[in-house]
């Protein structure tokens, strides 16, 4: 995959004063045509920078909410075309510039969109047009965004521009965004753009106003497990004769409506207390649902996405495993007021060491459940030392 520069815009930001987060200003360096950049010393740097965001790999859907690289969206009112964004049309103008004099003037609006977010922070950015000629006959955008080390004063002058600058960025911390982005080669998605930003600031986020990025797959399924737990709620204090709302605005006025028995006091908490649990970052087991329920809502989500990670920790020991093991290769139980997880499988798999649980013979389970029940009653008799 080798990209063919046709036209790029060097820029600078920094600071006005000497805090680092005051006013901020930029400076445009050069603008090279196709011939000027093979000449140049930006040539070796980013050669393989263009490659790199191409690669990169992001999906619609991405497994958290803070991967680095993101699929983003256009977006448009409906009924309309991507001539009516913002953002398409600033990038269009510059993918079709006919000069060097005209990209830079296009460079130009970028930055100064791009000035006035707030994740703003000193560094070059780099705008640039580049051809993939083997496959495509228009050219892709790149935009590259790279800090500079807190160490380094200055940057070279118009002329040298690389000399010092190159002692000034680390490749590992550009952020890039490529347009149009190529699921893969051969394939455009003109609908679509790549964004790179390996940190939490939200760089390119905060600058494409109007660019959508779809849910992660840990939120679409904190959804559908609340709207579970709505129907829940429904089904259960509905056959109860006591009318359950939701939390839209109009639900809340219809509930304040209805009288506060004792029915209805205890739905509202009961709602409380799953909102409170939805809410927390970490969670304890609720004691809600039966195991036939729990299994029926799993078995929903896994149909919908296959690969869904289960990961727990019952005290310190962290289990991982995937969804659609629930109830059939892992199993949560209770036993004399403790909890207990239930692992099976075919084969042991141990690494990193070698440790005498290797060289066990299991015990059957009854005489396993046995010696947990001994346990607790030496623990309840004071005849053996609190797990505490």
């Amino acid at each position: 995959m080798k990209f063919a520069v046709q036209f790029l815009s060097f820029f600078v930001i920094h600071n006005e004063g000497s805090d680092p987060d005051g006013p901020k200003k930029y400076k445009h360096y050069q603008t090279l045509t196709h011939e000027e950049y093979q000449d140049s010393e930006l040539r070796a740097f980013l050669d393989g920078e263009f490659k790199r965001i191409a690669k990169r790999k992001a999906e619609i859907n991405a497994v958290s909410e803070n991967v680095p690289t993101k699929i983003g969206r256009f977006i448009v009112e409906p009924g309309h075309d991507l001539t009516s964004n913002p953002n398409y049309n600033l990038f269009q103008r510059l993918r079709t510039a006919v000069d060097k004099t005209e990209f830079h003037n296009f460079s130009d609006d970028v930055l100064r969109l791009y000035m006035d977010t707030n994740s703003v922070r000193g560094g070059a950015f780099v705008l640039a047009t580049a051809k993939l000629n083997e496959l495509y006959d228009d050219p892709f955008l790149f935009l590259f965004k790279c800090d500079f080390e807190s160490k380094i004063a200055r940057v070279s002058d118009e002329r040298s521009l690389i000399t010092q600058v190159e002692m000034a960025i680390n490749a590992k911390n550009i952020k890039a965004i490529q347009y149009p982005h190529m699921p893969e080669e051969g394939m455009i998605e003109e609908w679509e753009l790549k964004i790179h930003q390996a940190s939490h600031a939200r760089y390119f986020e905060d600058f494409l106003k109007y660019v959508s990025y779809e849910k992660s797959k840990p939120e679409i399924v904190a959804d559908q497990v609340m709207e579970m737990v709505h129907q829940y709620m429904e089904t259960k204090w509905q056959a109860a004769d006591i009318p359950y709302y939701d939390a839209g605005p109009e639900e809340e006025e219809a509930a304040a409506s209805v009288p506060v028995t004792e029915e209805v006091a205890a739905m509202r908490q009961e709602k409380q207390q799953f909102d409170v649990w939805a809410a927390g970052e970490k969670r304890e087991l609720q004691e809600k649902w039966s195991h036939d329920h729990v299994m029926e809502a799993t078995k929903q989500l896994v149909e919908l996405q296959p690969d869904l990670e289960l990961r727990f920790k019952l005290d310190d020991i962290l289990i991982k495993g995937h969804m659609d093991d629930y109830g059939s290769n892992i199993h949560i139980a209770r036993m004399n007021g403790r909890y207990i997880v239930l692992i099976e499988g075919d084969a042991f798999q141990f690494e990193k060491g070698v440790s005498p649980i290797e060289l066990l013979h299991p015990e059957e389970m009854q005489d396993v459940l046995q010696r947990v029940g001994n346990g607790v009653r030496r623990r309840e008799s004071g005849e053996a030392p609190s797990l505490d």
